[in-house]
């Protein structure tokens, strides 16, 4: 027998109501604050609440909408309202009259499986293959997660953003290989450089980024910032040559420069592409291709 559905709720306790229902067999788990559905260990989050601005205005909306299904009942609304929540990742918003009928077994059953078919098209596409690294979707949903915990547990924190060139020229004379080599080797370097808790992305064929989850002082971001630019400005060995990468950062720090996933990326992107290149170092010529120039990991 499969097990129940767990179902975490608040404003509403929808027991009687899923007795009997179409869609599974559901476990009903009453939460008296909805901060606390945060932390509920559940297959979908049911919210009763007559004020649906309030609820797209919920700063912690985002993050819930991720890891679980989020279906709202309210009054009957217009649908200008209800745009918003399903723009920030609620699965369904039912009336009043439609939760109290057949139709709210079947929506939360609904709810899961989307969210779960969801969940795994993410996991599929979350690694960047030719580093190995988280990609730019997979560190936002990171970011919106992790911003959504400094809103009940502040903490300063910090994204960087690298810009790199260098890739293009190593590409046009030795191939895509040894490009996707030094790609490699600039990903291992960050990674190496960095604690476990902090997390590396590919956020394109030219940039990283890199979270660092907690710092003690704004002035810990900038000097991490500095130490992985001079890192990667150091000349890498590709097909036994030495090649370089120009390298630009730039910093954004919460909740200084922003409280939301996006904001953040753009100021550390912004700053990376205003801000002058260090190192570069000694490229390919083409003499060096042919044959004798296979890539290696070497």
């Amino acid at each position: 027998m499969n097990a129940p559905l767990q179902i975490a709720c608040v404003g509403i306790d929808p027991t009687a109501l899923l007795a009997g229902a179409g869609g599974g067999v559901f476990a009903v788990q009453p939460v008296a604050t909805p901060e606390e559905l945060a932390s509920a260990d559940a297959d979908a989050v049911l919210i009763a609440t007559p004020d649906l601005a309030a609820l797209a205005a919920w700063t912690m909306l985002p993050a819930l909408s991720l890891q679980t299904a989020v279906v709202v009942i309210t009054d009957p609304s217009p649908w200008s309202l209800s745009l918003p929540l399903l723009q920030a990742g609620v699965q369904d918003v039912l009336t009043t009259a439609e939760a109290s009928g057949p139709r709210l077994g079947m929506a939360l059953r609904h709810a899961i499986e989307r969210k779960r078919l969801e969940a795994a098209t993410r996991r599929a596409y979350a690694t960047d293959l030719s580093t190995g690294l988280p990609h730019l979707p997979q560190l936002q949903e990171h970011m919106t997660h992790l911003l959504a915990l400094r809103e009940r547990e502040p903490a300063p924190m910090a994204l960087i953003a690298l810009r790199v060139s260098g890739l293009a020229a190593t590409e046009a004379l030795l191939g895509v290989e040894s490009a996707n080599v030094l790609r490699r080797k600039a990903a291992v370097r960050l990674r190496s450089a960095l604690r476990a808790s902090d997390v590396v992305a590919s956020i394109g064929d030219d940039a990283f980024a890199v979270l660092l989850a907690w710092i003690d002082s704004p002035q810990d971001g900038e000097r991490v910032a500095s130490k992985l630019a001079h890192a990667l400005a150091r000349p890498f060995s590709v097909a036994g040559r030495e090649q370089g990468l120009a390298v630009s950062v730039g910093l954004a720090s919460y909740p200084e420069h922003g409280k939301d996933a996006d904001s953040l990326l753009r100021r550390a992107l912004a700053q990376a592409t205003q801000r002058a290149s260090i190192g570069g170092g000694k490229s390919a010529t083409a003499a060096d291709r042919g044959p004798q120039a296979a890539a290696n990991d070497a």
